[in-house]
């Protein structure tokens, strides 16, 4: 701890005081929302985890028993029900991709969707693939492995992420097949900007681009305006509150690609008609990159939940709004501790609308920071030496500062 801070913390604890309850209802404690996670119990518990998995609204428990019962009542006829959700969550992803054109192709997980996109592309005549150093594991490991089987695999530095498209583009060259980038980065929570730049590069190289969306659905407004070109790959498990299995991938209009690693009902709508020896075909439309049989619980739940948010009116742009007063409000009480920068370290000269959805502190024991919290009843995650907190729309601003203030009295203890 610096000097002067039994003085902040005096002050600190004066100011969460008297700002516990908060002049904005939306935040107050308990958070109206809050009501419809009774099963979460939210209102009762720190749970800071919203950037990797938010508290799943009461709804989503009864889209899960929907599908037990439809299953039960229809058998093996309940696919013609399960589409009609699947046809939901497609135009919900749809609509937090800007209303974007081209086909919503589910699945659950991002990684199966990115294997089917990597097997599409000329690896043969273009074996080079340019990412960053700051991607998520369902890229940055499979990347590897390939890369030990000789793919060339151009690992630009995440950091300054103000030039990092910029810097991206520069690496793209008539060898390279694919840029894989995030619009958020998953470790920094930290904004990609100037992504349509690094578009307008791919194209001009004849390189396809996929973008890693999952930290911006729900937290960040999301627009392929300029970039209609791009995959997108984004999924609900973590701001959206869908649980797990919902995932997409976006692939733009006109897309002819032939993916290697192809599940049947790719073929699905043609099983009936004769097939040609030797021909593998694909199906129009989202057919193109479709796995195999899934899970039907799964897009149940989304479609409930997605039901739910537009109800509430929790829009992207609400969630902005929503997102943008909470981590300003954990940035403000973290930076109110005065913390030793060797124990716990912001980047607070990043703009608050620079950020996504969470808090990142770079620690010097971030996996011990994170029991303790834990062990006070704060979960939160860490990833290396960073401490990760979260806010959710049902999290008042209360809750907030008790949990940055456990943080607190962890460093004095």
């Amino acid at each position: 701890m610096t000097e002067g801070t039994a003085d902040v913390d005096t002050a600190a604890e004066s100011r969460a005081g008297q700002s516990a309850e908060t002049a904005d209802p939306a935040f107050a404690h308990p958070t109206p929302l809050s009501a419809h996670y009774t099963y979460f119990d939210v209102a009762n518990r720190l749970l800071l985890t919203g950037h990797s998995h938010q508290a799943w609204p009461d709804v989503a428990f009864e889209g899960q028993k929907r599908a037990w019962l439809d299953a039960a009542a229809m058998a093996d006829g309940k696919w013609g029900a399960v589409s009609e959700k699947v046809t939901r969550v497609a135009s919900g992803y749809r609509e937090l991709m800007g209303g974007c054109t081209g086909d919503m192709t589910l699945e659950t997980n991002t990684h199966s969707l990115v294997v089917r996109f990597l097997s599409a592309l000329p690896l043969r005549e273009r074996p080079r693939v340019v990412t960053t150093d700051g991607e998520f594991h369902s890229i940055r490991r499979q990347l590897d492995r390939l890369a030990e089987e000789g793919l060339e695999v151009v690992k630009v530095a995440a950091k300054p992420v103000d030039t990092l498209a910029e810097r991206m583009s520069e690496a793209v060259d008539d060898r390279t097949a694919c840029v894989m980038v995030s619009s958020v980065l998953f470790a920094t929570g930290l904004i990609v900007p100037d992504l349509s730049t690094l578009v307008d590069a791919c194209r001009r190289h004849g390189a396809e681009v996929l973008i890693d969306s999952y930290h911006s659905l729900g937290a960040v407004p999301f627009s392929l305006e300029g970039m209609e070109s791009a995959f997108v790959v984004g999924g609900g498990y973590k701001y959206l509150q869908l649980g797990e299995g919902n995932c997409v991938l976006r692939v733009p209009p006109g897309c002819d690609m032939r993916p290697v690693v192809t599940g049947w009902f790719a073929e699905f709508a043609d099983l009936a008609d004769e097939r040609v020896p030797g021909e593998v075909r694909y199906g129009v439309g989202a057919a193109r990159f479709a796995g195999s049989t899934y899970d039907p619980a799964s897009p149940y739940r989304a479609a409930a939940v997605m039901d739910f948010f537009a109800e509430q009116g929790l829009t992207p742009e609400r969630l902005r709004e929503i997102s943008q007063h909470q981590v300003g409000l954990l940035c403000e009480a973290f930076l109110s501790l005065d913390l030793d920068p060797r124990v716990a370290r912001l980047e607070s000269d990043v703009p608050l609308a620079h950020r996504g959805g969470f808090l990142a502190l770079e620690c010097e024991d971030a996996g011990g920071l994170f029991q303790a919290l834990l062990d006070r009843g704060v979960r939160t995650d860490y990833r290396a030496n960073v401490l990760r907190f979260g806010p959710a729309p049902y999290l008042s601003d209360r809750q907030l500062r008790d949990a940055v203030a456990a943080l607190g009295e962890i460093t004095r203890g």
